[in-house]
């Protein structure tokens, strides 16, 4: 199996200028959800959970009341400050600087290994390779993401993308690339090869300044990216979808256990 480079996918500081907005605009997953991924995995009060990749921390701090400790870990200083400012009050929640190259026996063992919008960022098959002996007999892995349905209710995407497009149309790593690889055949080539599938459809309630958030949140439309275009493109979204009033989001969770768990 190929992957991007390395090099080129490995950027600590790509999300510093989007830490503030992470939070404020990417779609929280549904507490529905959270708590399904604890019973399917028999996440309890004895156990500890890795968030890697935490960025601010939302399902570091979703975890938490399910866990001994959660261990949320991020190569972003600017997301980690995030991270902790927003947990302030959780005491069961430990933040590190850290990537998936640095994995290893000093973190401990872990009964859950939450990731949320991270795994692609990673050298995903170093990354499964570097948890197995840090994952305990029984425990999983989660990868966690968001989409919108293709439906009436979310026909503003198609404005809000569009002008995201003109103002920076940088790509990931896996955008439009013939040759990227599912995180579903990464995992079923792992150790971590029995997969199930979870997700809550909802409809939200959301505002433009949400949806400005949402984009400046963005790797590629960060505050930094854009520079000085930035004002521009918030004042275009701010005036194309002032009447912006909801959305409905499908988050999910793909989680993976060895064969014989």
């Amino acid at each position: 199996m190929t992957q991007a480079p390395m090099a080129a996918r490995f950027d600590p500081e790509r999300y510093r200028s989007a830490a503030t907005h992470y939070d404020k605009g990417r779609p929280p997953y549904a507490p529905a959800l959270i708590r399904r991924v604890v019973e399917a995995t028999g996440l309890g009060s004895q156990h500890r959970v890795l968030d890697l990749g935490c960025g601010p921390g939302p399902l570091a701090r979703a975890f938490a009341p399910f866990a001994h400790e959660v261990v949320a870990v991020d190569p972003s200083a600017a997301m980690l400050a995030e991270a902790r400012a927003l947990a302030a009050h959780t005491a069961n929640i430990r933040f590190l600087a850290g990537s998936s190259y640095e994995l290893g026996s000093s973190f401990g063992r872990f009964h859950l290994v939450v990731m949320g919008r991270s795994f692609h960022w990673m050298d995903r098959v170093d990354a499964l390779r570097r948890l197995d002996p840090m994952i305990e007999a029984g425990g999983a892995v989660a990868l966690f993401g968001d989409t919108a349905p293709a439906i009436p209710a979310n026909a503003w995407r198609k404005v809000w993308n569009a002008i995201r497009d003109r103002y920076e149309p940088d790509t990931g790593p896996h955008d439009h690339d013939p040759n990227w690889i599912r995180n579903e055949a990464i995992l079923l080539d792992s150790p971590f090869a029995r997969l199930e599938r979870f997700s809550v459809i909802e409809r939200r309630a959301i505002d433009v300044e949400t949806l400005i958030h949402r984009a400046l949140s963005m790797g590629s439309t960060s505050p930094a990216h854009l520079g000085e275009k930035m004002p521009a493109m918030v004042a275009e979204i701010r005036a194309a979808l002032a009447s912006v009033r909801e959305e409905v989001v499908e988050t999910y969770a793909l989680v993976a256990w060895r064969r014989d768990s």
